[in-house]
């Protein structure tokens, strides 16, 4: 997915590509243009990452998911043949535990409950239930669809498959329990990816941009854009892939933000586009 940019308002491009503009004809620097309802109803607010510190993160880690439990940061990657899933001391760095897929399976986002963790796959249709502390495999559950990203409340489990809905999952089953269609400013938002569940609604990236969305969980809608472009510098972006990876940090207002083959794990605040 690719847009030319407007020189004085970048966001207004987030904006009409996140909302599915086949072209874009118009730059605004005028940003309270785009907090301001439409004929949808839908008020979108405009944030961007402030990053507080930065934390080493491994390079050969194709990242699809992030997801912290108390100090204990959980990663999972993708690509066949060289897929897994490690649990790592976020304070310390150290290790673990560590599980690698075995062929020909493709990781992709995991999330973590009281009991189980819960890694599913792209194409292959299957989650793996794991062991927390071990990341042991428990039991496999089939599952109709792509997989993409996945994030957990008590009571459900919030899956991608890079369409514009969300499936709601039990988190003891992973049977289905419904699902939520997902809109910018009235306008379906495909791509979902990897998810981060949070009392604010879910937060999503979106595959191929620099932009997380956040969801209301009640309606569907897109209530905030963040714009995380430029986190890395153009030497560091070489050789990466997309920004994919969110972690609410526990008690924080914090969270880190990572992508695939990235090297470093941004500790961010989200804060208005316009501070």
């Amino acid at each position: 997915m690719t847009a030319r940019t407007c020189t004085k308002s970048h966001l207004l491009v987030v904006i009409g590509i996140l909302a599915g503009a086949s072209t874009l004809t118009a730059c605004d620097d005028d940003l309270s243009a785009l907090n301001s309802t439409d004929g949808s109803g839908d008020a979108v607010e405009l944030l961007r990452p402030e990053v507080l510190a930065v934390h080493p993160h491994d390079v050969q880690a194709f990242t699809q998911g992030l997801e912290f439990a108390g100090t204990v940061l959980y990663e999972s990657t993708g690509r066949v043949g060289s897929s897994w899933i490690a649990a790592r001391d976020f304070r310390t760095g150290t290790e673990l535990a560590r599980a690698d897929l075995t062929l020909p399976y493709f990781g992709e986002g995991l999330t973590v409950t009281d009991e189980r963790v819960w890694q599913i796959t792209w194409q292959d249709g299957i989650a793996f239930e794991r062991d927390p502390a071990t990341l042991e495999e428990l039991s496999t559950v089939k599952y109709d669809g792509e997989g993409w990203g996945l994030c957990s409340y008590p009571d459900q489990l919030v899956m991608s498959d890079g369409s514009d809905t969300l499936t709601f999952r039990d988190p003891s089953s992973f049977e289905t329990l419904g699902t939520l269609d997902v809109t910018l400013r009235g306008n379906p938002l495909a791509n979902l990816n990897e998810l981060e569940c949070t009392d604010d609604g879910v937060y999503a990236n979106v595959f191929q941009t620099d932009w997380i969305v956040r969801i209301s969980l009640e309606t569907g809608r897109v209530e905030a854009v963040v714009d995380a472009a430029g986190l890395l510098s153009a030497d560091e972006r070489a050789g990466t892939d997309v920004l994919n990876g969110i972690a609410a940090i526990p008690d924080t207002d914090r969270f880190l933000l990572t992508g695939k083959l990235w090297p470093s794990l941004f500790e961010v605040r989200f804060v208005p586009a316009t501070e």
